[in-house]
């Protein structure tokens, strides 16, 4: 199946990947970025036919340009979201774009007679705000925004999740919905301009970690959740549904093993001992990026990805090959200096 797609956010890591793959099965692309001055930098790197993507400026925050990118497209993957990258003044900074964006996007993919809408959410709609430290989580949890200590990512993408759903049931007549939810998205990269979720890797082989913190997360491959996501545009048994995208959890220590038996000398740099608790909590005072991974200290969360299995013969690959992946991009792009 083919036809013409919309993908938001075709400058971000998944939405890069997405459109590739969409190209490569036959798809005619229409992506949103917030400013067409990036328009060549984008294709550049993305590395598909010109006639078979088209760029258009859209913001979240805005109506402005997104009639125009919905027009003549049957289908809509809804990728684009904030992400940190810094310190966060107000969790609104994340959670109204998030919102505003996922409401404003089908707002408009109704009124150009889209079917199907696939939107990128995340487990961290899924696993956060709950009090066990050690669990496993399916498709069937939601984040418990009630818990203090929530971060704002979670919440931009519980509100944004939740909110879609709920304009769905009021007003989605005629739209088929629904969800993918990775896990930590790892692989290689299409440019220097890369995903925040490659720190892990980054910040092991780079050597500016004194040590691997009790922390892990579930590890997912960007080609597979592009994968998954164009499984959802064309299966007929997605009405509704969310499908995690994660492969296994792992701990920063199991990481920095793989990289260290996998890439020799240039894994050099990666820590071999285990950082206490309470020097990744003071170094949190000072990175926000480590702040808010510090409140994960000892916690298990599982993912299970069964259902995406199951429904939609989704298999993601080995995650060793994705760190390794991830690692050799890193260094071939010249992210880390090893």
């Amino acid at each position: 199946m083919s036809g013409t797609v919309l993908v938001t956010g075709g400058s971000g890591y998944i939405g890069g990947f997405v459109i590739r793959r969409l190209v490569a099965e036959g798809w005619q692309v229409h992506t949103t970025i917030r400013n067409l001055a990036r328009e060549a930098e984008v294709r550049g790197w993305l590395g598909v036919p010109e006639a078979q993507l088209k760029f258009f400026a859209a913001d979240l925050l805005s109506d402005n340009g997104w009639a125009d990118a919905n027009a003549g497209c049957s289908h809509v993957v809804h990728v684009a979201s904030p992400l940190p990258t810094g310190a966060i003044k107000h969790d609104d900074d994340l959670v109204v774009p998030a919102r505003e964006g996922a409401l404003r996007a089908l707002r408009f993919a109704k009124a150009a007679g889209v079917t199907r809408f696939v939107m990128t959410s995340s487990v961290a709609a899924i696993t956060n705000g709950h009090r066990q430290k050690v669990a496993n989580y399916t498709e069937a949890d939601w984040t418990n925004l009630a818990t203090p200590g929530v971060h704002a990512y979670p919440k931009s993408k519980t509100i944004a999740e939740r909110a879609a759903r709920d304009w769905m049931v009021r007003e989605g007549s005629g739209m088929t919905y629904c969800s993918v939810n990775p896990a930590l998205v790892l692989g290689p990269v299409l440019s220097p301009d890369f995903s925040g979720s490659l720190e892990v890797v980054t910040r092991l082989l780079s050597g500016s970690l004194p040590g691997l913190p009790d922390i892990g997360f579930g590890v997912v491959d960007v080609r597979d959740v592009a994968d998954l996501h164009v499984r959802c545009l064309t299966s007929d048994k997605v009405a509704g549904e969310r499908f995690i995208a994660s492969g296994p959890f792992m701990k920063m220590a199991e990481v920095g093993a793989i990289l260290r038996e996998r890439l020799g000398q240039e894994a050099r740099k990666v820590p071999t001992r285990r950082l206490p608790d309470f020097m990744l909590r003071i170094a949190g005072l000072f990175d926000p990026a480590i702040k808010m991974v510090a409140s994960e200290l000892g916690t298990v969360r599982r993912t299970d990805a069964d259902h995406a299995r199951e429904v939609l013969g989704w298999v993601p690959r080995d995650a060793a090959e994705t760190i390794v992946d991830t690692a050799r991009s890193l260094i071939d792009h010249g992210i880390v200096k090893v």
